[in-house]
């Protein structure tokens, strides 16, 4: 072959006239490559929440052959299944399909095998990380100023349901007097919530025997020195309020089981209804969830703060109730903030809707009870997302992240997402994306109804179906069945 190149024989002569790439336009081309083979574009959104180190493939091991459902898609489609209305599956196994065909390379299966095999493999441990990554994340964005530059954690529980197969009813058995076959496994969550930015921080599950107080006290190294824990009457608990003081966290609770404290026997009256009273230390039981030996560790009596709130507002169930509070100070803290703080207690069962209603935990599709706690932990990652895409929007446009709606930031992330997933956009298009997905979000109020009655009650009748009492394959349908009327709930 004639060389042309007379003299450098070595040498490409246009080689020689193309200007080298810098480093950050080679390391520009490698993200725009790993980006091409994800199958979402989500962690734009989401890049400070979910680190990419947790989700890189590896060396040796699970997740280190290069094929379609990598460990960073499996996580993107694991994640768009909580956050589309659908969730099923196989939505996600066509999300790839539709993949796939954008990128001109063999489509895939449209059996979810590989896809549920993949979950499957994924490290819990993993999620956890990014659960606890997101929650740390959120703390950093908030601004303590709702009550005394402290930071207040509201506590509660829920129930949940999965499908009924051995498995998950050896882990969270059903009701007793349910029959077998009948019924569905139950599960009791139990969850910590940051009242400011209203993110998650901790949680636990078990069955429904378990009380919530079990519960909360795996949960006591989530709170820190200076935390308020705000709860209900189920976690009035004289055990829980000492040990917690002398972890440096104060606790606003209702009275529970024991009798309101009249002036008569108080240590001092700070103001009307608004008492210093000494609890003494009951006896212990062998019915208690904690051991003789920590029963001793507590104080005599612990020096309580009661105040007596009443209810004026027609609509409330409760025309007068009772705050116990190791909050003793009364000018730090009077008792009509102590009263308005705890009325804000109500927005720990708004966080519970958003997650069973909203985003639709309230039934679990998995089988086993460890993709049940997976299932349950990715929807609390994609919720603690969706606040930070609201914390974002609020700081951004000067309004109240509690006046944003979470449902409507969750429908503009769904309808947004399409446009996030193409590969195509230029980093400014895709600013530019995102910049109005932040907008749309602020602009979306929450509609103040101060003192709005909502009974809880089913205005809806439900279809005349029958009641299954008897496993499926024994059960015979009942003839005529228009004519049978199924028992109220």
């Amino acid at each position: 072959m004639k060389n042309k190149t007379l003299l450098l024989p070595g040498f490409h002569l246009p080689t020689l006239r193309r200007k080298p790439r810098s480093e950050p336009q080679r390391l520009a081309d490698r993200l725009q490559l790993i980006r091409e083979k994800s199958i979402s574009q989500l962690h734009d959104c989401f890049g400070p929440f979910i680190p990419n180190t947790l989700l890189q493939t590896a060396t040796s091991g699970t997740f280190s052959r290069q094929r379609l459902f990598t460990k960073a898609n499996t996580f993107w489609g694991f994640f768009t299944q909580i956050l589309n209305a659908d969730g099923g599956c196989q939505e996600v196994v066509r999300k790839f399909q539709a993949f796939a065909a954008g990128k001109a390379i063999k489509i895939p299966s449209s059996s979810t095998a590989a896809y549920c095999k993949a979950r499957q493999r994924f490290p819990l441990e993993n999620l956890e990380q990014i659960l606890s990554n997101t929650a740390s994340e959120l703390q950093k964005k908030i601004k303590l100023h709702s009550f005394q530059q402290r930071r207040v954690i509201v506590v509660d529980g829920t129930g949940l349901s999965m499908p009924d197969t051995a498995a998950n009813q050896a882990r969270w058995p059903q009701q007793s007097q349910q029959t077998p076959g009948c019924g569905f496994p139950q599960a009791r969550l139990s969850a910590c919530f940051c009242l400011q930015s209203s993110a998650l921080l901790s949680y636990r599950i078990g069955n429904r025997k378990q009380q919530e107080l079990p519960l909360l006290r795996e949960q006591w190294q989530s709170l820190e020195n200076g935390d308020i824990l705000l709860g209900d009457k189920a976690y009035c608990s004289y055990y829980d309020i000492a040990r917690l003081q002398a972890q440096g966290v104060d606790t606003i609770v209702t009275l529970g089981i024991r009798k309101p404290t009249i002036e008569a026997n108080a240590v001092a009256v700070l103001g009307d209804g608004d008492l210093l009273v000494h609890w003494k230390k009951p006896k212990y039981s062998d019915q208690l969830s904690y051991s003789e030996e920590a029963w001793t560790t507590l104080p005599d009596r612990l020096l309580m703060r009661q105040v007596r709130v009443r209810i004026s507002h027609p609509g409330f169930r409760s025309k007068e109730f009772y705050i116990v509070t190791t909050l003793t100070e009364q000018k730090q803290y009077p008792s009509h903030a102590i009263a308005d703080l705890y009325l804000q207690r109500w927005d720990v069962e708004l966080f519970l809707r958003d997650l069973k209603t909203t985003m639709g935990m309230d039934i679990l599709r998995c089988k086993t009870p460890e993709m049940v706690e997976k299932e349950v932990m990715m929807h609390l990652i994609v919720y603690n997302c969706v606040r930070l895409l609201i914390n974002k929007a609020a700081d951004q446009n000067k309004v109240e992240q509690r006046n944003i709606s979470f449902k409507a930031a969750l429908q503009a992330l769904r309808q947004w997402q399409p446009l996030l997933d193409d590969v195509r956009l230029k980093q400014t298009e895709r600013r530019r994306v995102l910049s109005g997905l932040i907008k749309a979000i602020a602009k979306k109020a929450i509609i103040k109804r101060p003192g709005r009655r909502e009974p809880r009650c089913v205005k809806r009748r439900p279809k005349p179906f029958a009641l299954l009492t008897a496993p499926r394959h024994i059960m015979v349908e009942i003839p005529h069945r228009g004519r049978y009327h199924a028992k109220s709930a």
